[in-house]
């Protein structure tokens, strides 16, 4: 299914499908979801759990888009049940308005330090799903798409469409019970991002809030056990607390083995990161100082232009959405060539 990236490139000439309103944000934004399709593999696709991220959102619109336009033999919805929420979080999307509404091919680095907005932990959409039935102090937008995910049996392949502000390159997270049976699935986004002409990011964390390392740019992803352990061990019980399951976690619960992914795609490439596997990576640690003085310097009245123009003679590169959109793509449908593999 690769091949149809273009094709859902192309159905942003389609009128916006509005879908289903499954409930309310806290502010009484709607919160949209799409169903398409009747076949047996169930595929459950969600963005926006982090709100500063833009590229998930807009595949899934795209996506929403292109399958409500398939005639009714199509074998996408003949061979596939598809369940999208593009965005999980409205008043999250409304808070980073100003910096994404106007975005064409990549993101401005001054805008994006300037303006992008995202929930500390307790009111992370991603870490934010119920832990169960009793459970109804979880934010209204979580409570209302797990109420929408009961409705489905459990799911073959959930994704869940992330990014990050700076790395080396694009990262893919795997379920840590797929582990050893996710080849396809490194193999096909390995040929991607290496035919895009990106490096992949890198990073060995030991376990640390869940993720280990499985080789170079793929990882399992994290879950909330190992992040609330990470918060106790340095004494931070209160944000420890405030974890709750992750959508990974909670589709899992539903009852099947489902094969979970997260993608990780750079708004921004920054050099020499990765040349070292860290932590303590010594490219990282100094690009992590200088993103906090532009941080400061925009906070004490620098222009925006400025900022972006020193990022780049820096050699900082904002990765186009469209290829952060088509890895994204890529990661899932290897996975769905995975499951069909296992």
């Amino acid at each position: 299914m690769e091949y149809l990236f273009d094709d859902l490139l192309s159905a942003g000439t389609v009128p916006q499908v509005d879908g289903e309103e499954i409930g309310k944000s806290r502010t009484g934004r709607p919160i949209r979801a799409h169903r398409f399709g009747g076949g047996p593999t169930t595929v459950s696709l969600i963005a926006g759990n982090h709100a500063d991220e833009p590229a998930g959102p807009r595949l899934l619109d795209l996506l929403a888009r292109y399958l409500s336009c398939q005639e009714a033999d199509s074998p996408l919805l003949n061979e596939y049940s598809w369940w999208l929420v593009p965005h999980s979080n409205p008043d999250g999307r409304e808070l980073n308005a100003s910096w994404q509404d106007s975005l064409r091919e990549s993101v401005e680095l001054g805008r994006y330090l300037k303006y992008s907005r995202r929930e500390l932990p307790g009111d992370d959409m991603e870490f934010g799903f119920p832990r169960d039935g009793a459970d109804v102090e979880a934010r209204p937008e979580n409570l209302a798409i797990a109420k929408w995910w009961s409705e489905s049996g459990g799911f073959d392949l959930h994704a869940s469409l992330h990014g990050m502000g700076f790395a080396a390159g694009p990262w893919f997270l795997i379920d840590p019970a797929w582990r050893e049976c996710c080849e396809h699935v490194i193999k096909r986004c390995s040929s991607a991002v290496r035919n895009l002409g990106y490096r992949l990011h890198d990073v060995e964390r030991f376990g640390e809030k869940g993720f280990c390392r499985i080789e170079r740019g793929f990882c399992t992803r994290p879950n909330s056990n190992a992040m609330r352990e990470f918060f106790l061990e340095r004494g931070d019980s209160e944000t420890a607390q405030k974890f709750r399951p992750s959508s990974m976690e909670y589709v899992r619960g539903l009852g099947k083995d489902t094969l979970t992914l997260v993608s990780e795609m750079p708004l921004f490439i920054l050099p020499r990161v990765g040349e070292v596997l860290g932590p303590p990576d010594p490219a990282a640690e100094q690009w992590r100082a200088q993103i906090e003085n532009w941080r400061a310097r925009l906070a004490d009245g620098a222009d925006c232009e400025e900022i972006s123009s020193e990022g780049a003679q820096q050699g900082v590169t904002a990765m186009p959405l469209c290829d952060q959109m088509r890895l994204q793509w890529v990661f899932i449908c290897s996975g769905l060539e995975q499951i069909k593999q296992r």
